[in-house]
């Protein structure tokens, strides 16, 4: 009897030791070097997920880790999907992300101011996001800023997420436009604030600017804008001018060019900003009708073709400096 009772004691102490360094094993850091991002295919169902675990020494022994994830509740939890461990985290907290789903977040980033083109060679050229860009985009529906999203989104998702931003800032924006202004409709707004993004990088200037191209829509003038010419030239030939403008591209007739033409372009130019479609439909007020660029990114700004002029002059002697 004494034998019977010392052997179920030993088993239970065994059975407790070997318990406790289980948890322990489960809960303390493991031996992971360094940071590792493992992809957790879809349907790879938990044991599966264990054996890739494993494979990237991310959980060591995954025994005693299987058997308190099946105890906890972990086990019927785990969501596929592509994820980061730093190093040396414990079995307890990887088990703890995965039923979270604290999936890899990526990010994509178009700068204001980008043209289609340049904003669909960003798209292409991301190596997480998944399929063809298709269908038909129109110029200035993309709204630029950063984009967040996981593998397994496509482009086509991202584009829809940048329309929409798109759509809903300048329906926002539209609402609260300043009365009298000659700008027909939402286009047109976008079309101009596509003029004032790539004439300006600075956001002190950007009111300013909307300001003349308003003063010169209200006096029936062209607005003579280079970039204009220059988005022009580039969607005849489908890629970068790569060149300064010479005096007989702005000449040139294209449905763009506003050296040209009487009216605004036939549609944006580039993907604007909030600012710069805030700064449209709120120009700064004045008398001004010209300006021109000092050197060192900003501009001149005249009321009159003589101090225009001046300017104009100015510029060209700070680049012979």
């Amino acid at each position: 009897m004494r034998f019977i009772v010392s052997f179920f004691i030993i088993l239970f102490l065994s059975s407790s030791a070997a318990a406790y360094l289980a948890w322990q094993d489960f809960t303390l850091p493991s031996k992971l070097a360094q940071e590792t991002t493992i992809i957790l295919p879809r349907g790879s169902g938990f044991i599966k997920s264990m054996e890739i675990l494993a494979e990237n020494k991310i959980i060591s022994h995954p025994l005693p880790v299987k058997i308190i994830a099946y105890i906890t509740g972990y086990a019927s939890n785990i969501k596929a999907g592509e994820y980061s461990f730093s190093a040396s985290i414990s079995p307890k907290e990887v088990l703890k992300i995965l039923a979270q789903g604290k999936v890899v977040r990526h990010k994509i980033t178009f700068a204001e101011g980008l043209n289609l083109r340049e904003m669909l060679e960003i798209l292409r050229a991301d190596n997480v996001l998944e399929g063809d860009i298709t269908g038909n985009i129109d110029e200035g529906s993309l709204f630029p800023e950063t984009y967040y999203f996981i593998r397994g989104d496509t482009r086509a998702s991202i584009i829809a997420r940048m329309q929409e931003k798109m759509r809903s800032t300048i329906n926002e924006l539209w609402e609260k436009r300043e009365d009298n202004l000659p700008i027909k409709d939402k286009n047109q707004a976008l079309i101009l604030a596509s003029i004032v993004e790539k004439e300006t990088g600075l956001a002190s200037e950007r009111t300013r600017v909307a300001g003349i191209f308003i003063n010169r829509l209200n006096r029936g003038m062209r607005l003579q804008s280079d970039p204009t010419v220059v988005y022009g030239i580039e969607k005849n030939t489908g890629k970068p001018l790569g060149r300064t403008l010479t005096i007989s591209d702005l000449k040139t007739l294209t449905l763009y060019n506003t050296y040209v033409i009487d009216s605004l372009p036939l549609t944006p130019i580039a993907n604007p900003s909030r600012a710069s479609i805030e700064a449209v439909l709120h120009p700064l007020k004045s008398d001004e009708l010209y300006f021109v660029a000092t050197g060192d990114g900003g501009h001149n700004f005249a009321s009159t073709l003589a101090d225009h002029n001046k300017n104009v002059q100015k510029y060209r002697e700070s680049l012979e400096r």
